[in-house]
């Protein structure tokens, strides 16, 4: 079920809500503008702050009950040290989403007093990341355990104006966007496969009317995709290579890619058993491209962007691909493989040089869950962020820091490429332990045949294993909001 967005202006003591939520800096006093609405809680709020029972740290909360016709609870929520910003409202906000959720009040309103454009956008975005829940495989919960489920959201300022509205479409366009490609990373690869990423894409394209191209094996060889179909070769299941195409602007296009291995065993150089069936989020990079397609034909971005997702399962047979195979890919040059785990890269290859002969793009940007490296390097708090040029990683550095999606740049250096030389092919598909998100990166700078370039390597942020607070165990969203942003950047 879809939660309802809203904007309310005015005092918040008179928003008729379940819960109000109220985010403070740290050691910050309770604003004047809330007076009445600390009344209404016989001065419970004000009580928490001097008596310090509440001091604002991050994530920390409060609540209180009311008396009157306005909301019947307030809850206060900590942002943590510093001057209350766009991103520590955020964090409140998604924190607030899934306490509301747990919580099960059903309605919730978050004060957002500035009104500004941005902060509301990233409200909405981030209750609706915290409140968002995937339950379509379990069974309904009985009378007793049943909470009864968000069922809207009012975002409440002083004063609603242009700058609000315009901040609440773009917000549920995102948070949209985001909700899509969460829920096919957390379908399990049974039910996510390569044909349904494919029913989604068409399904986006069509609500938008964008053109949706599917193409599957037949179509692949008759392209010449082989390093594509060299992964494919061992399931049954039909590859397929999807293309949306979003025109509302001037020039050539933003090309957005992503790897969508519904399942990846790692193939014949098979993965161990232990954790394996997190692989599932192997398709997170396409799901992204299939979300932020969602959200930029929604919030009508002023940029021509095409998207492209190759999507299959790398699963053992007597017809996969060894080790030690060579394979020609789509631009001719040809890829030793020397593990047949480094699989997204040879699906990647072929969707890139694709993507540069068909579209000669402006730009081309990859999003992958590519190494095991990168969460050693970089853990899961940043995406890996390499290009072939400085101006492209600086702008995708700073679309993840817009997106609250933050990249680490690392290095392209020429000297990496020794590791990818092979004794009978143009290239290995793997360069060894050391640098290995690296020498991945500079696998598929090798394919953009001299189109300017980026790459986010997204394993450590596209997921977590974990429960992070904020938000639980599961997908987490990235890169949607990183690849909306560029594109929002790239306007014309």
């Amino acid at each position: 079920m879809s939660i309802a967005v809203t904007l309310a202006g005015g005092d918040p003591a008179a928003l008729r809500a379940a819960l109000l939520a109220v985010p403070l800096a740290a050691g910050a006093a309770l604003p004047r503008s809330l007076a009445r609405l600390d009344r209404a809680t016989g001065g419970a709020l004000g009580r928490a702050i001097a008596e310090r029972d509440f001091r604002g740290a991050r994530d920390e909360t409060f609540v209180a009950y009311t008396k009157g016709r306005g909301p019947e609870r307030v809850m206060l929520v900590g942002a943590g040290a510093g001057e209350l910003t766009t991103a520590s409202l955020g964090r409140a906000a998604t924190l607030v989403g899934r306490k509301a959720n747990g919580m099960g009040v059903g309605r919730v309103a978050f004060w957002c007093a500035s009104g500004k454009k941005a902060d509301v956008e990233q409200t909405v975005i981030s209750v609706l990341l915290g409140a968002w829940e995937y339950r379509e495989l379990k069974a309904k919960p009985s009378a007793a355990e049943r909470r009864r489920p968000l069922e809207s959201v009012v975002v409440a300022v002083s004063k609603v104006g242009a700058d609000a509205r315009a901040g609440l479409a773009a917000g549920k366009a995102i948070a949209d966007g985001q909700a899509i490609a969460r829920k096919l990373a957390m379908m399990p690869g049974n039910l996510c496969t390569p044909e349904f990423i494919a029913a989604t894409a068409q399904d986006v394209a069509k609500r938008h009317g964008l053109k949706c191209t599917v193409r599957g094996r037949k179509e692949m060889q008759a392209l010449g995709m082989n390093t594509f179909l060299a992964v494919a070769q061992g399931t049954p299941q039909d590859p397929k290579f999807i293309t949306i195409e979003y025109k509302s602007g001037t020039g050539a296009p933003v090309c957005l890619v992503g790897k969508g291995l519904c399942f990846d065993t790692g193939g014949i150089s098979i993965k161990p058993a232990d954790r394996m069936e997190w692989m599932k989020f192997d398709m997170c990079g396409a799901a992204g491209v299939i979300g932020a397609m969602e959200a930029i034909a929604r919030m009508k971005l002023k940029v021509n962007v095409v998207g492209l997702i190759g999507s299959t399962t790398n699963m053992p047979s007597g017809t996969a691909i060894n080790p030690g195979d060579v394979v020609k890919s789509l631009c001719g040059k040809t890829v030793e493989i020397i593990n047949t785990d480094a699989e997204g890269r040879l699906v990647l290859a072929d969707v890139l040089t694709y993507a540069a002969r068909e579209y000669k793009p402006r730009v081309i940007v990859d999003a992958a869950t590519l190494t095991g490296a990168v969460v050693v390097a970089l853990g899961s708090n940043a995406t890996g962020v390499m290009a072939n040029t400085q101006d492209v990683a600086d702008e995708l550095l700073a679309a993840g820091k817009r997106a609250g999606e933050p990249g680490w740049q690392l290095p392209q250096w020429a000297e990496y490429k020794e590791q990818l030389k092979s004794d009978v092919a143009d290239l290995k598909n793997i360069g060894g332990r050391g640098g290995g998100t690296i020498t991945a990166g500079l696998f598929l700078s090798e394919f953009v045949e001299g189109v300017a370039w980026g790459h986010l390597d997204i394993a450590g942020t596209a997921y977590t294993e974990t429960d992070l607070g904020i938000i639980g165990r599961g997908p987490t969203g990235v890169p949607v909001r990183t690849f909306v942003e560029f594109a929002r950047a790239r306007q014309s």
